[in-house]
């Protein structure tokens, strides 16, 4: 017997916003399965406006507010039972968040909770990786995100470690991300993964999702420093119009990828890590994950 339940994720991040629909398959004797049946994209850089200015703008809360009333009639469409909504870095360090957090709930009738990096990292960290994580082996996980980044230490299936730091890919366009913070993650880093010989990367985030895309290599297999490195220089060669003319990228994943990428191989060279694994989760697939534990 087949039971089959609906919920949703909106993950209100710093350079986009996501709406996830999940079909959780329980069945008598089997593993639970989570087969994401929705997911919509929708490219508001609040980040653009929290770190620069402070405040999320009237344009960028109207268009927040019209991409919730769209969520909300797609969840019912999708006769979703259940769903969360977190804001994380951009929305934490507006000053007017809880103001538009507010407006959304009377306009949209969306509930959403602005959530700290310790809390964001926890959440990520509940996604299942037990497919991806070998009982013997350590691994960093690292979600970059457009206000910040969650670095989490596995060891022995197990998390070691986690943190969560002010750098990321909007931050880094706008060049606010001073020398101190590079210098304490590289220490966090290096500290942290000191005692063990041989470490692996999971990366997470919409950008190395892409750049896993564009290698064309399979779900299972990782990509080399050397290939990210590569990368990494190839897209600095070409120019922003280029990038999407060429690539096929996005406008607004069309920037970002680079500071992203940077941030990838920062963490590789620190920690020592010679592959980077991309099983393509993050804060959404986390929120689902940890509904249905009730661990959130």
């Amino acid at each position: 017997m087949i039971k089959i339940k609906k919920y949703a994720a909106i993950d209100i991040g710093s350079n986009a916003m996501r709406l996830l629909v999940t079909n959780i398959v329980e069945q008598d004797g089997k593993e639970t399965q989570f087969n994401k049946s929705a997911l919509v994209r929708v490219p508001i850089r609040l980040g653009q406006d929290a770190f620069t200015v402070g405040e999320i703008s009237q344009e960028n809360s109207d268009r927040m507010i019209d991409a919730m009333k769209a969520f909300n009639l797609l969840m019912k469409v999708h006769k979703v039972e259940a769903y969360k909504a977190f804001a994380t870095s951009a929305m934490r360090e507006a000053y007017n968040g809880k103001e538009v957090v507010a407006m959304i709930k009377k306009k949209a009738d969306i509930k959403i909770e602005i959530i700290d990096g310790k809390k964001e990292a926890a959440i990520i960290a509940s996604t299942d990786l037990h497919h991806l994580l070998k009982t013997d082996k350590t691994y960093l996980f690292v979600d970059v995100g457009g206000g910040s980044t969650e670095f989490t230490l596995f060891s022995d299936g197990k998390i070691v470690t986690s943190r969560s730091f002010k750098v990321g890919t909007v931050r880094l366009l706008n060049e606010m991300v001073c020398d101190v913070v590079w210098n304490e993650i590289e220490k966090w880093i290096k500290t942290n993964t000191a005692e063990f010989d041989e470490i692996s990367l999971i990366g997470s985030g919409g950008n190395i999702n892409k750049l896993f895309k564009m290698s064309g290599k399979m779900q299972d297999k990782p990509l080399s420093y050397l290939y990210i490195n590569s990368q990494y220089a190839f897209l600095n060669s070409l120019t922003y119009d280029q990038r999407i003319s060429e690539l096929g990228l996005n406008p607004d994943r069309a920037d970002v990828i680079i500071p992203a990428v940077r941030i990838y191989l920062n963490a590789m060279k620190w920690s020592g890590a010679r592959n980077i694994y991309v099983p393509k989760i993050g804060l959404s697939d986390g929120i689902v994950k940890a509904m249905y534990f009730g661990k959130i």
